[in-house]
């Protein structure tokens, strides 16, 4: 009898993928070269373009593309309601305008090279959007997330995914134009997308916490995982039938679940599978370049791609110092912004399918649009050399009432009292390159922080003219960590009569104090004696061998009954 062979699908490309995604990406973290640039070079090995050991280049994107659902999930969860409503100003008004504007003048461009105008309006759409997944992944190994040029740069991005849908209806609109004119089309279609953004995040607030409540309740690990999995692969299925992103889709449901008790379980569940999937996104983009094809035009391809990253990086730090962003900010944010994204393939192979674009074409933006992708962990670098050549230090922060350049001063945090917890604060900030400036009525200590070069000063916080020198006109929130009631009091008071749009965050003596600061219109307040409290029953429960994870879930139990009490 002939011995039956049984193999398992996929086991083949999976090791290949994982082994050439180690091998080259140890490699290259021997020299310090970003992972993502790594997994973009063990694609471009083992592609059609290299070993030939992979061919099915668009099967594998198709899976590979869970990993920017998964990536968008995850900064979902890191997000809130709240702080995406803090960014509206750069996602609809600087977002909206580097769109519109990147992609008339791209347009122009290809235009101008003798395509047709329903070529350039598809190739200036497209190539106005940057790479989400490598911008962002580069932003968190760098501990830029949080810093004002990962902010910036977020938003706009965010916008770019939003705009993901009109762009879409357009090129099925030019492929096979109707009897309706565009601009209905476009605005029924923003006007489903809107639908569809309101009703993901209503239906999610009244249903995913209580679904992940009941499966908490059962203290199933792997069912917790397997629910996690389902929320994220569920909201991006449903988006992508109403002809949504489904990157969107997950964005909007870790949006929800940021909110609730689960969301550091579930970040924790979900990231190995993120990952894994963006690694294999970045390999599948690699597998897709060209090299033959580049090597034929070498010269214009090149030059191509040095003239896009050019362009958008232009337009996006103009408009964004037009918005008013600091211009070291604005330069960091261009160039980051300055690469093709992964959309453009979708978008540019939507379109050569409908045959809207030529084939030559088509190929010719392939290469030009992954080559830029390949191109973006070296703009980083070259984002310090020229904010190092083109921009001025920024002025130091004088001591007292000295006057200060309020250019220099935008999107910070104040920190009111310079203690061991402000101290605290400030290293978290520092961490996540979150600009601060501080200021205390202690003489020695100011003089001691400011020879380590740490941005504090000497006055008292509860003065509004020394607010108004510390930037409080254009900070984004205020820390304040006194630790006299009285004069946390004062200072919460002066802060919410003149800056009443500042956002304030506190230290109180005990939970009396913490409701009073709420009552003055803190926005978050801690109690010290609450915290210390916690920490030391946190160390002596896990050196009692009671599990890390049921430690935590206890310590957020207390913290938010503690809140509801107060």
């Amino acid at each position: 009898m002939e011995e039956a062979h049984h193999t398992l699908p996929f086991v083949q490309e999976s090791l290949l993928f994982l082994a050439a995604a180690v091998i080259v990406v140890l490699l290259l973290h021997r020299i310090r070269v970003s992972p993502v640039l790594g997994y973009l070079l063990a694609g471009l090995l083992i592609g059609p373009s290299g070993l030939k050991l992979v061919g099915q280049v668009e099967e594998v994107r198709a899976v590979a593309e869970l990993g920017v659902v998964f990536l968008l999930f995850v900064i979902g969860l890191e997000l809130s309601v709240e702080r995406l409503k803090a960014l509206k100003r750069w996602v609809f008004g600087l977002g909206t305008a580097q769109v519109l504007v990147t992609s008339t003048a791209i347009g122009l461009v290809a235009w101008g090279w003798g395509n047709s105008v329903e070529v350039a309006v598809v190739l200036g759409s497209c190539l106005a959007l940057s790479s989400t997944a490598v911008v962002i992944q580069l932003l968190v190994e760098r501990g830029e997330v949080a810093s004002p040029t990962g902010r910036l740069s977020f938003a706009v991005l965010l916008f770019q995914d939003l705009a993901v849908v009109p762009i879409l209806v357009l090129v099925s609109i030019l492929a096979s134009p109707g009897d309706q004119p565009i601009p209905v089309v476009v605005g029924l279609s923003l006007l489903k997308a809107a639908v569809a953004v309101v009703a993901i995040l209503v239906i999610g607030r009244y249903t995913l916490g209580p679904l992940l409540r009941r499966v908490a309740a059962t203290r199933s690990t792997d069912l917790f995982t397997a629910c996690a999995l389902m929320i994220v692969l569920g909201t991006g299925w449903a988006t992508n039938l109403g002809g949504l992103s489904a990157a969107l889709g997950a964005f909007l449901a870790g949006l929800v679940l940021a909110g609730t008790e689960f969301r550091h379980q579930v970040e924790s569940d979900i990231q190995p599978f993120k990952g894994l999937l963006l690694g294999l996104f970045f390999l599948a983009v690699g597998m897709g370049i060209d090299v033959g094809l580049i090597v034929h035009q070498l010269g214009l391809v090149v030059l191509s791609v040095v003239g896009l990253i050019l362009l958008k990086a232009l337009i996006a730090a103009g408009l964004a110092v037009a918005f008013g962003a600091p211009r070291d900010v604005a330069i960091r944010s261009g160039l980051l912004l300055g690469e093709g994204g992964e959309f453009a393939f979708v978008v540019i192979g939507t379109a050569l399918a409908s045959g809207l674009l030529p084939q030559e074409t088509a190929q010719f933006m392939f290469a030009v649009v992954g080559l830029s992708i390949v191109a973006t962990p070296f703009l980083p670098a070259l984002a310090d050399a020229v904010v190092k050549r083109a921009v001025p230090p920024r002025p130091e922060l004088p001591v007292g009432a000295e006057p200060i350049d309020q250019d220099g001063l935008s999107g910070h945090v104040i920190i009111a009292g310079f203690g061991r917890v402000g101290q605290t604060v400030a290293k978290l900030f520092t961490e996540q390159q979150v600009p601060y400036v501080a200021v205390d009525l202690g003489p020695d200590l100011v003089r001691r922080m400011r020879e380590q070069d740490l941005p504090v000063h000497y006055g008292d916080g509860s003065r509004p003219e020394i607010l108004k020198q510390l930037g409080a006109d254009r900070a984004v929130a205020v820390v304040v960590t006194l630790d006299t009631p009285s004069a946390a009091g004062r200072t919460v008071d002066t802060i919410r009569h003149h800056w009443p749009d500042l956002r304030i965050f506190a230290r109180s003596r005990d939970r009396e104090h913490a409701a009073a600061l709420l009552a003055q219109g803190c926005i978050a307040v801690v109690p010290e004696t609450f915290e210390s409290s916690l920490s030391l029953a946190k160390g002596a429960l896990e050196a009692l061998g009671v599990p890390t994870a049921a430690v935590d879930e206890l310590v957020i139990k207390h913290r938010e009954t503690d809140a509801t009490a107060q």
